[in-house]
């Protein structure tokens, strides 16, 4: 894995847009692989004030981890309003080349779509956030994962980590629609973005070589070209050096 470790958020974001521009420029044409959740918010801030100064979206695909089983697209905490409102509005990306699945309606009939979608797709990077437990997209800890997308249960602990995101911790959704763990771990790069209370998930993720299932970013030591961004504090509280 490629440590970078940042002095704050705002240059942890700066960090994970260069990487992401240098893939547009080198590939315009080339396929995202997107998250949601505040980690990246800096990112997709930084990258919006890229498109501005010149970086063309205009031949850029998407495609996003996860939805929230329950929230239509209009809903403000659907994973498709929040990607049109913290990115595709603030870049010249065609909203008919972006995807992120559908979390109503006939989920089997959604999961089939959102699989034959990853299946032709090849994606250049994944972003990637993680959750205090570990988990990555909606895959959550436990003694299996899954290879493709799929329906998860989502555990207590997420719950309570999305509920800040709600009027009350009752209203976040229990289920959610999201990339499996070999979807991932088949983009050509991961780039993961770390902020916030993470300390137990970056201590199983950067301080052992384990690679354990109840701890899925863990996964990340399999893959050939992932990059972890995190800040100076974060790497002090765990006793990392790089």
């Amino acid at each position: 894995m490629n440590i970078i470790i940042c002095k704050d958020y705002a240059a942890v974001s700066a960090a994970g847009a260069d990487i992401i521009e240098a893939i547009v420029r080198a590939k315009p044409d080339c396929t995202l692989g997107l998250a949601t959740g505040s980690s990246p918010v800096g990112m997709y801030q930084e990258l919006a004030r890229c498109c501005a100064a010149g970086l063309d979206f205009s031949r850029v695909h998407s495609v996003n981890l996860d939805e929230y089983v329950g929230l239509a697209p209009t809903h403000d905490q659907s994973y498709r309003y929040f990607m049109d409102d913290n990115l595709f509005n603030h870049i010249n990306i065609k909203k008919e080349n972006t995807y992120v699945a559908k979390g109503t309606g006939d989920i089997d009939a959604n999961l089939a779509e959102f699989n034959a979608v990853l299946d032709r797709t090849d994606i250049d990077v994944q972003v990637l956030g993680v959750g205090p437990d570990g988990h990555l997209g909606f895959n959550e800890p436990g003694a299996t994962l899954y290879d493709g997308a799929h329906k998860e249960t989502l555990d207590e602990s997420t719950i309570d980590a999305n509920a800040r995101f709600f009027a009350s911790r009752d209203e976040v959704p229990r289920f959610a629609v999201t990339m499996g763990m070999g979807n991932i771990m088949r983009a050509k790069k991961l780039l993961m973005i770390v902020s916030g209370n993470k300390a137990d998930a970056m201590r199983a993720l950067l301080c052992s070589d384990k690679i354990d299932p109840r701890c899925p970013c863990t996964f990340l030591r399999l893959h050939r070209d992932a990059t972890v961004i995190l800040e100076q504090s974060l790497a002090d509280e765990i006793g990392y050096k790089a």
